[in-house]
C-alpha cells in the first residue's frame, strides 16, 4: 500500500485510492469495525497502521499539489519590461491639503494653532467681540442658536479670545474650525471653515498686519509677486478695519479677507490694557482660498464626494 500510494502522480488518482481504503465501504474502514474483536496488541498496531497510512496520503497530497503549481509557474513567462498596473490609490480631500498647506505657512511665521468649541456661548461669540446687540449677525436669520440660547459658531474669532483669556498676551496664534451660518449657495455652504489670526504685543502697526498677509498669500498660492488692494471697511471687533483684494488671473480683483487692528474694547474683555498692547486679527474661509487655488467655480464640489470629479481635479 505505501509503494503504492507513493507511485500516484495525480490527485484524482490518490483521492480515489484515499475512498477505497477510508471510505464508507474502504478497507480500512472495514477492519476499524472489528477492532472490538481484537485483543490490545492486535488493537495498537491497527491504529499505528491507520495513523500511518493517513499521514503518508497527507503527504503524497502536498507532493501533488506543489508538483501541479512548479508545473504551472514553469510555464508562465514574466515580461518585466512591462508596465505595473497602477494602484488606484485614495489621497487627501483638497480642502484637507489646503489646510495644510496654510497651517505650514502661518507656523513658519512663528503663528501657533489653537482650536475651540463649535457651540459658542454669546460671550465668546458675540459680547466679547465688540457686537452690539442690535448688529446683524446676532438675528435669527443669520445664526443657528440653540434651545439654551447657545450658538454654532458663527466665526472662528471665538477661539481668539479663548485664547486671550487662557495664556494672555503677548500673543500669535491662528485658530481653525467649522462655522455655520444660514447660507447656501454656488459660494457660500451653511457649513464653512475659517481661519483666524491674531497678534498682540507692544508697538505693532497695520503695516505688521499687511507685511504678513502679503507673505501668507505669497506662500500659499507660490507667486513671487503679490498684488493687493486695501479697502476701509467695519468689523465690530477691529479699529480701522479692512478688507484685502488680491489681483488675480486676468487682471479681476478678488476679494480674500477681513482684517483690521483689534478693537480696544476688545482688548478690555480680555484683561488686555490697550494703552499698552496693540494688535491686529485677520480671517477667511479656507474653502474660498481652496477655490482659487484648484480652480473652482462652486463650494458645494468640495462637499459632493463625487470620485469622478476629484480624479479629475487631479485628487
Amino acid at each position: 500500500m505505501h509503494e503504492q500510494i507513493k507511485n500516484i502522480n495525480t490527485l484524482e488518482e490518490l483521492q480515489a485510492l484515499y475512498a477505497s481504503v477510508f471510505g464508507k465501504n474502504g478497507t480500512m474502514t472495514a477492519r476499524l469495525k472489528q477492532m472490538k474483536n481484537l485483543d490490545n496488541d492486535a488493537r495498537a498496531e491497527l491504529n499505528r497502521e491507520n495513523a500511518s497510512l493517513r499521514e503518508l496520503f497527507k503527504t503524497r497530497q502536498s507532493e501533488i499539489e506543489n508538483a501541479v503549481l512548479m508545473a504551472g509557474l514553469q510555464k508562465q513567462k514574466l515580461d518585466v519590461s512591462l508596465n505595473p498596473i497602477p494602484e488606484n490609490r485614495g489621497t487627501l480631500h483638497p480642502l484637507t491639503q489646503s489646510l495644510s498647506e496654510i497651517s505650514s505657512v502661518l507656523e513658519s511665521f512663528g503663528y501657533t494653532l489653537y482650536t475651540g468649541p463649535e457651540i459658542e456661548d454669546d460671550w465668546h461669540n458675540f459680547t466679547a467681540l465688540n457686537t452690539p446687540m442690535h448688529h446683524p449677525a446676532r438675528d435669527m436669520q443669520d445664526t443657528f442658536f440653540l434651545p439654551n440660547g447657545n450658538v454654532m459658531r458663527t466665526q472662528t474669532s471665538a477661539i481668539q479670545i479663548r485664547a486671550m483669556e487662557k495664556n494672555g498676551v503677548p500673543i500669535k496664534m491662528f485658530g481653525i474650525g467649522s462655522t455655520y451660518r444660514k447660507e447656501m449657495d454656488a459660494t457660500h455652504s451653511p457649513m464653512f471653515h475659517q481661519i483666524e489670526g491674531l497678534y498682540i504685543d507692544r508697538g505693532i502697526t497695520m503695516s505688521d498686519l499687511i507685511a504678513d498677509i502679503r507673505a501668507f498669500l505669497s506662500g500659499f498660492f507660490g507667486l513671487e509677486n503679490i498684488e493687493l488692494r486695501i479697502r476701509p471697511s467695519y468689523f465690530p471687533f477691529t479699529d480701522p478695519s479692512i478688507e484685502v483684494d488680491m489681483k488675480w488671473q486676468g487682471g479681476k480683483w478678488l476679494e480674500i479677507m477681513g482684517a483690521g487692528m483689534i478693537h480696544p474694547n476688545v482688548l478690555r474683555n480680555c484683561g488686555v490694557n490697550p494703552d499698552e498692547y496693540q494688535g491686529f486679527a485677520f480671517g477667511f474661509g479656507w474653502d474660498r482660498l481652496a477655490m482659487l487655488k484648484y480652480n473652482l467655480n462652486d463650494i458645494r464640489q468640495f462637499y459632493d464626494n463625487d470620485v469622478r470629479w476629484l480624479k479629475s481635479a487631479g485628487f
